[in-house]
């Protein structure tokens, strides 16, 4: 995607791109659609079933929800120092960065995991009811992508170690780091859209 911009006061045209490799774009575009469509379908479905999705909601801890929403917003934010690390060619404090962007991953995964095994434990599946199969297929998918979002970290945090980046040239970076910002904003989306909403 680039958008041409004309500045009436120069006649210097300024190319404008998204941050990061043009194709992690389609992917975050494509992946946006997949959860907007989930988003949709719950909506719909709920506006159907509106006691039955409030007495299950109440079961959710929103505690949980609300540390883990903390937790991906603050891994956002190491990440973010991370691609400005990098800007100024910094690469072991970037690597460091994202270390830490992955560790808080890890904490929302634990995080969510035992929110998970509380539910299973309890008998509760994707055919207990309406609310729990998009709760669980929603979180599900998610915390798939968090994994996923990790790896590409791991990825990036082990070439920035090497040299691999500098500040001519650090693209990975940023499109590890838009994908990683795509999986906390998905995140901020979920948490009110199924544990708080009534």
């Amino acid at each position: 995607m680039i958008i041409l911009i004309n500045n009436p006061k120069s006649a210097h045209q300024v190319y404008a791109t998204p941050p990061g490799d043009l194709a992690i774009w389609f992917f975050i575009f494509a992946e946006l659609l997949a959860f907007g469509i989930f988003f949709a379908a719950y909506a719909f479905a709920r506006a159907h079933n509106i006691a039955l999705f409030d007495a299950s909601q109440q079961h959710l801890s929103r505690t949980s929800g609300a540390i883990n929403t903390l937790v991906l917003i603050t891994s956002s934010y190491f990440v973010v120092r991370a691609v400005a690390a990098i800007k100024q060619g910094y690469s072991n404090q970037c690597a460091r960065w994202i270390g830490a962007a992955i560790g808080f991953g890890a904490i929302f995964l634990a995080i969510k995991s035992f929110e998970f095994y509380g539910k299973f434990s309890s008998g509760i599946t994707l055919s207990t009811n309406t609310f729990y199969m998009f709760y669980l297929s929603l979180t599900i998918f998610h915390f798939m992508h968090v994994i996923l979002g990790m790896l590409i970290l791991a990825a990036v945090m082990l070439k920035a170690r090497r040299g691999g980046y500098s500040a001519e040239n650090h693209t990975g970076v940023e499109t590890g780091a838009s994908y990683w910002h795509m999986v906390d904003l998905l995140w901020i989306i979920l948490f009110p859209l199924i544990y708080v909403i009534h």
